[in-house]
């Protein structure tokens, strides 16, 4: 491995911490297009779950209005049975007429309790359907709010990324090519795009395993480029006892 001073460890260190900001910020803008159609997904369901209840409304009047159509077709039945009960002539007939008027009121006294439990959920319908519009004008608040604060983020996001990419650019002029090589290889092959890992206690903070003895012995000497054995990151050593409190 070649050679590499404490300064160079101290900049590749800082390198990745700039990939790794990086990477979050970008992950977190490819996340902003989903955010946006969850939120408009979310007022277009509100909105058509109104638009089902102006609906249900609708039928049920409809239905009612049906309802009161029949009991007025009934009374006209029951009025021209009377204007017949004055002309009939014979017991039987006499009884047959008062039957017809008893079989046509108890037909309307059912459809009248069917339409009394219609007017109940018809008014149950529309107090739960003024109760879902006097919400939808906070839903729409409440989202473009949300829009607002996304569109701050993403802006916030955009300025992080340039000036991140703006240091990015001088740290990597800092570095030796041949370095930056090794660096960008190491990176390429790991799942979390983590190249260089602290080693504490000769156990690499980037897989938790021990390195041997005599490597962290040498790692210590920071002169030295050196890949961890078993995830086969970048390694260094940082004494922190000299770090200022």
């Amino acid at each position: 491995m070649p050679k590499i001073t404490e300064k160079q460890i101290v900049t590749l260190v800082k390198l990745q911490e700039i990939d790794t900001e990086t990477q979050k910020l970008e992950s977190f803008l490819k996340e902003i297009p989903v955010r946006l159609e969850i939120l408009d997904e979310q007022l277009e369901k509100f909105v058509r779950s109104v638009e089902e209840d102006e609906n249900v409304i609708s039928e049920l009047n409809k239905k009612y209005r049906t309802y009161e159509s029949d009991v007025q077709m009934n009374l006209g039945k029951i009025q021209k049975s009377r204007e017949k009960l004055r002309s009939v002539k014979t017991n039987k007939e006499y009884q047959s007429s008062v039957k017809e008027i008893e079989d046509i009121k108890l037909k309307n006294s059912k459809i009248e309790d069917e339409m009394l439990e219609f007017l109940e959920q018809i008014e149950r319908a529309e107090k739960g359907l003024n109760e879902r519009k006097q919400r939808h004008s906070q839903i729409i608040d409440d989202t473009n709010r949300e829009k607002d604060s996304i569109k701050r983020d993403t802006e916030q996001c955009k300025q992080k990324l340039a000036q991140l990419e703006s240091d990015r650019k001088a740290v990597t002029i800092a570095l030796d090519s041949t370095i930056l090589d090794i660096f960008y290889r190491v990176k390429a092959k790991q799942s979390d795009a983590v190249a260089i890992a602290e080693v504490k206690d000769a156990v690499c903070q980037g897989c938790n395993l021990n390195i041997p003895p005599q490597m962290y012995i040498e790692l210590q000497h920071r002169n030295s480029l050196k890949n961890c054995p078993s995830c086969e990151r970048i390694i260094y050593w940082e004494d922190h006892s000299k770090r200022p409190e």
